[in-house]
Formats: C-alpha cells, sequence, structure tokens
C-alpha cells in the first residue's frame, strides 16, 4: 500500500474536481476564505473559524486540516476534499466516518466562498461524496448538520432526501443557535442524471471501509 494511498483519489463531477486537501491546495483555499465564507452578522459554523482569519491570515485554518489529515485511521477518518471548478479551489467538501464497517454511515459538511455560492456548486459536490460513500464505498446512511437559518444548506438537503432527526443547540459567539440534524438512508437518496467517477480507489478503499 502506498504510504499515503488517498494521494491518488479524486471524484470528478460534471463541473467539478474534487480531491483530498494538498499543501499548495490549502494555501489557496485560504484565499478563498479570505474573500468572504457568509455574512459577518451570521455565524453559520460550530466553530466560528472565520472570525479569527484577519488575525492570523490562515494559520489556524491550515493548521486544522493538518491536523484532520494527521490523525486520519482506519476506524476514525475524514476526507477534507478541495473543491476545484475550472482549475481553481473554490470551497471544501468534508466526509468522514468512524467504525464504518460496523456502522456504515458517514458525516459530511462543506462550505464554498460566497463569489461561488448560488450555482449549483454546493448541491453537486455533496451530490459527489454522497455517490462515493454510497456507491463505492458501500454506506447506508449519511448525517449532516446545517445552523436551522442556513436556508440554502436547508434546500440543498431536503431536495436531496434527507430527513430531520432532532436539533443541537451551539454557541459560537457565545448566544445559543439550534442546528439540525439531517439524516439521508440509501434508499432515500434523490439521485441527479449523472454518476460521479471515480479513480484511485483501490488504492485507499481498505483504508476507509475496514
Amino acid at each position: 500500500m502506498d504510504a499515503w494511498p488517498l494521494r491518488h483519489l479524486v471524484l470528478r463531477t460534471p463541473r467539478l474536481e474534487l480531491r483530498p486537501d494538498d499543501d499548495a491546495g490549502l494555501f489557496e483555499l485560504v484565499e478563498v476564505a479570505k474573500a468572504g465564507v457568509h455574512d459577518p452578522a451570521e455565524m453559520p459554523f460550530n466553530v466560528p473559524w472565520t472570525d479569527s482569519l484577519a488575525d492570523d491570515h490562515g494559520f489556524g485554518m491550515v493548521q486544522f486540516f493538518w491536523g484532520m489529515r494527521a490523525k486520519l485511521a482506519a476506524k476514525d477518518w475524514a476526507i477534507c476534499f478541495l473543491v476545484r471548478h475550472e482549475g481553481k479551489v473554490i470551497g471544501v467538501q468534508e466526509v468522514g466516518a468512524r467504525d464504518f464497517g460496523v456502522l456504515r454511515e458517514v458525516n459530511t459538511g462543506s462550505w464554498l466562498g460566497k463569489e461561488f455560492q448560488g450555482s449549483g456548486f454546493g448541491t453537486e459536490m455533496r451530490v459527489g461524496v454522497l455517490q462515493f460513500a454510497f456507491d463505492h464505498l458501500g454506506a447506508h446512511i449519511a448525517r449532516s448538520a446545517a445552523w436551522q437559518g442556513n436556508q440554502a444548506s436547508n434546500r440543498v438537503s431536503a431536495k436531496l432526501g434527507y430527513v430531520h432527526d432532532g436539533t443541537i443547540g451551539a454557541a459560537p459567539r457565545g448566544e445559543r443557535l439550534e442546528h439540525v440534524r439531517l439524516r439521508l438512508d440509501e434508499a432515500d437518496f434523490v439521485r441527479p442524471g449523472w454518476n460521479v467517477a471515480v479513480d484511485g480507489l483501490a488504492e485507499c478503499v481498505q483504508l476507509l471501509t475496514s
């Protein structure tokens, strides 16, 4: 097995290419984040990482992704796919799992730079990792969550077949926010008229599905 088998993995949708994060791509991602991810008056994330960008210039952001990469293990993994459109990084799509071999569940999360929102990229990249999880890894359930006020994300979830699975409180800026937990069973997945193309899975499938 390759020393870092994820370096061969790539997902391709009609307009996007998703590859596990690398350092050059992360530096691009930092610049995307600096240009804006959400309305500064709101905080859609459990951890308010965008609030520190102006002070640390993305240092904490890069450290976070390095940490995720460093702790990846067979029974507890997360892949942070850098999403590219026409060769340019526009956001990140994460998919992860614990005890996947037994539970057959994945969790997803994502964000796009503000300038790339509203063009259907968020739906397309999430469909890509859902098809990857269901059709190529053998997942049965996909879970996600979104701030109750995040109408765009919640619309995407409803369109793809997710159902509400309760709520959880969070206080990223010291005030309580409700996050909606979401569940998608494979049988309820509303599929588009295309299929994700996956390359490099043979090198890492054992790591991800054991």
